[in-house]
Formats: structure tokens, C-alpha cells, sequence
């Protein structure tokens, strides 16, 4: 199981790809990094239809270089298959990104398999203030 500074690593590197690759429209770098059984069912092709629906909502995933982020669930490790599980969000405001991401040890290093990103609005519960006199301003 890598270390906490490692999946963070892990996690900013490949949203940045994912950027990357949702800015320019060239998906090659991010299925070029990726695990073997990825590359093999992933063309550049396809995963710009996967990705579509974040180039079409204009999601700037760079945000991710300073923001920590958060795990939803203990990351867990396939033994087996020596596959890495890491589901969460990086926090932040209008928007957060979810995410959950499979990786593959290959060779030594951790290699991605599996991707979703999600972008989700977060909101907040309605302001009101007090005038002093117990009587709400909104």
C-alpha cells in the first residue's frame, strides 16, 4: 500500500494528464501512462468520447495541483490483481471533483486502469443575518 504523500501524487498526476489531455483534446499522453489492459481497451479515440461531457462543461481540473484531497473511503489494495482503489473529491467551490481511480502495479510503478471524474456543484445553505434586534435580514 503506497503512503499517503504517494497517493496524493498519484491522484494530482493523473487528474493533471486528465487535464491536460481535456484541454488540448489529445487524449494519447493519458492512455500512453496508463496500465496495459487500459491501453488495450482505450484508443485516444475513445477516450475522448468518455471525457466528452467534462470538454463540453469546460472542466479546468487544475485546481488539483493545491488542493488536498479527500477520500471518501480507506483506499484499498487487491493483492491478486494488484489493483489500487481510491474514491473521493477534491474539495472545492462552485465545483468539486469527484473521482474514483483504479490502479495497476506494473513494473514497480502504479499505472492507471480505471478512471471517473465527476464534477459536482457544491452549495451551501442560505446566508441570513441578524439586525441586532433578532430580526433577519436576508
Amino acid at each position: 500500500m503506497p503512503d499517503a504523500e504517494k497517493i496524493v501524487l498519484l491522484l494530482r498526476n493523473t487528474l493533471i494528464t486528465l487535464n491536460d489531455a481535456l484541454q488540448t483534446g489529445n487524449f494519447t499522453v493519458l492512455r500512453d501512462v496508463a496500465a496495459p489492459g487500459f491501453r488495450e481497451l482505450n484508443s485516444a479515440a475513445r477516450l475522448s468520447q468518455i471525457f466528452s461531457s467534462l470538454v463540453q462543461q469546460g472542466v479546468d481540473l487544475s485546481p488539483v495541483t493545491v488542493i488536498t484531497p479527500q477520500l471518501a473511503e480507506a483506499p484499498t489494495l487487491d493483492q491478486q490483481k494488484g489493483m489500487l482503489h481510491l474514491k473521493g473529491y477534491f474539495p472545492g467551490q462552485p465545483v468539486q471533483i469527484n473521482f474514483e481511480v483504479l490502479y495497476q502495479a506494473v513494473d514497480g510503478r502504479w499505472r492507471l486502469f480505471g478512471l471517473s471524474v465527476q464534477p459536482a456543484s457544491t452549495t451551501t445553505a442560505p446566508q441570513s443575518a441578524s439586525d441586532g434586534a433578532g430580526n433577519e435580514k436576508k
